[in-house]
Formats: structure tokens, C-alpha cells, sequence
């Protein structure tokens, strides 16, 4: 069924009776400082009470936990020199492309599964999150995965306790952040993978998750909603070609880490030294992209 349009009157009403809940979840969360300052933009209050479905009661518990987790964590903090060895073979990447709405594309290619550590692919991956946040444009809050399944086996396929690690990190820790992933012709084997995993997600990002088969019309569609052909890797139907370059990819990487930096406000920098390059990179100044919220 069509939803109801509603008039520009109930629209305002909407709008106001949303602004005025993001008032009453920084009226409850009290005086913050900080990072948590910093990270708790008007947006970024929004999307929590989006998450659960504007509760206030709920998305302020939802945030508070939030808060702590990176209080400890430190997601911020993590440097690609830490996480490099993680992405060696090009597991997850940042692609070199947006999406037709210009949100940050995050690349996964699991038959690239290199490490059997939980805490190590958790860890690259919340870095890769970080960034690709970072650099959303303004106005942009959500990002793309893009999951290629070539080469994937039951020997390289990620377990299920990183899966269920990963979904509860983005289900709570980064809520509305994900415009689509897109599992790009999956093998048979990952039928029985996924009837245990979809447990763990909720409605909402369960409606974002899209398995797209090459020869299927509808598939095909979808992707040209999100993506330019021209851009989009073949691997997924696309134009383009996909390679992964460990050595560009950290350099790349070590510039951004400096932006992460000074988004953050840290009070110093040290020089990183690359193990994979073998050399040190000097931080230089490099423009801010909008909020992380």
C-alpha cells in the first residue's frame, strides 16, 4: 500500500515534534565534555532516537552505552599501522567510489579472510567504520557495503562469531549508518551461514540488507539506484576495475589518520612508521571533512 502524503502543515508538526525529542535526549543526557561533546551532534542524537523508534527513554540508554563503549574503546584512537596486517589482502577496503548520493562505499571480500582473530577483524573494520564516516559529505549520513563473495569457501568464510560481533556493533554503537548492503551472489554454502545470523538483526537493518544475483533484472535494477555503472567494479556488475594495492591503500591511509587527528582534536601526533611501506610518514595538514556524528 501507498503511505498517505502528508500535508506541509503535518509535515512542520513532524519535523517540530522531532526536533523538540533531540532537545529532550541532550536535556536528558546532562552537561557532556569532550569527545562526547564532540560526537554527540544534533544528528547524531537523531539517529538513536531513529533506532528506537524515538523513545526517548530508549535512545538515551541506547546512547549512554554508546558513550561508554567509546570511552573505552577509543575507536577514534586507532591508527592503520595497528590494523594494517588486517587488511593485507584487501578483505575490507574503502572503494575509490561513492554511491550516486556520494556516501562513503565499503568493500568486502571475504574469500580475502586472512586472520582468524575475532578482536583483530572487529578492530579493522571499526577503523574503516571511523573513517568512512569521516569522510561523508555534509548532509550524507550513510554508507554502502558491497560484499563479493569470489573466492569464498567454508575455509575463508567469516565465522559466526564475528558476524554476530559485527552486527551488534552496528546495531548499536553506529545506529542509521548503513544505506544498503548489498551480498553480491553468494555461494549455496552461505544459506545455512545465513539462517543463523539473520537472528541476530534487527528489523530495521534487516530491511537494508539486498542479495543480488548478476542475471536477475530486479538485482540489476537495484544496483543502478545506488551505483554509476561507470564507477561500480565488475565484480559487482559494473564498469570498473577492482584492484587492491596494500602499499597505496596504507599510504592513503596515514594521510587520513593525520584528518582523524586533527578532527579529534588530538594535542599531538607522532610520526607513524608503516611496517608495510618501511617508512616513516610525516603527519602534514590536511582539510577536515564534516562531523562524525
Amino acid at each position: 500500500m501507498f503511505r498517505r502524503k502528508l500535508c506541509p502543515t503535518n509535515e512542520a508538526n513532524d519535523s517540530a515534534n522531532r526536533d523538540a525529542k533531540v532537545c529532550e535526549l541532550r536535556a536528558a543526557l546532562g552537561p557532556l565534555s569532550g569527545r562526547s561533546l564532540k560526537f554527540c551532534t544534533d544528528a547524531c542524537l537523531r539517529r538513536h532516537l531513529e533506532a528506537r523508534n524515538w523513545k526517548l527513554d530508549k535512545a538515551k540508554k541506547m546512547l549512554e552505552e554508546t558513550l561508554k563503549w567509546r570511552s573505552t574503546y577509543k575507536p577514534e584512537e586507532i591508527r592503520w599501522h595497528e590494523v594494517a596486517h588486517e587488511g593485507e589482502t584487501g578483505k575490507v577496503s574503502k572503494a575509490n567510489f561513492c554511491d550516486r548520493l556520494g556516501g562513503t562505499v565499503l568493500i568486502m571480500r571475504p574469500g580475502k579472510q586472512n586472520t582468524s582473530s575475532p578482536e583483530g577483524n572487529v578492530r579493522h573494520l571499526v577503523y574503516l567504520l571511523e573513517n568512512a564516516i569521516l569522510n561523508l559529505p555534509e548532509g550524507q549520513e550513510q554508507m554502502c557495503w558491497l560484499i563479493d563473495f569470489s573466492g569464498c569457501s567454508l575455509n575463508t568464510n567469516i565465522s559466526i562469531k564475528i558476524a554476530r560481533d559485527v552486527i551488534y556493533l552496528l546495531q548499536n554503537h553506529y545506529p542509521e549508518r548503513l544505506a544498503i548492503v548489498v551480498l553480491y551472489s553468494p555461494p549455496r554454502f552461505f544459506e545455512a551461514f545465513w539462517k543463523v545470523v539473520k537472528y541476530f538483526i534487527d528489523a530495521k537493518t534487516f530491511a537494508k540488507i539486498k542479495f543480488v544475483y548478476p542475471n536477475n533484472k530486479e538485482s540489476t535494477e537495484l544496483m543502478k539506484i545506488f551505483f554509476d555503472a561507470e564507477n561500480l567494479p565488475r565484480e559487482f556488475g559494473g564498469k570498473a576495475t577492482l584492484h587492491y594495492d596494500h602499499e597505496e591503500f596504507s599510504r592513503l591511509m596515514a594521510k587520513e589518520d593525520v584528518k582523524t587527528a586533527k578532527f579529534w582534536g588530538f594535542d599531538d601526533l607522532p610520526s607513524h612508521v608503516n611496517d608495510n611501506i618501511g617508512r616513516s610518514i610525516m603527519p602534514v595538514p590536511v582539510s577536515v571533512a564534516s562531523a562524525a556524528s
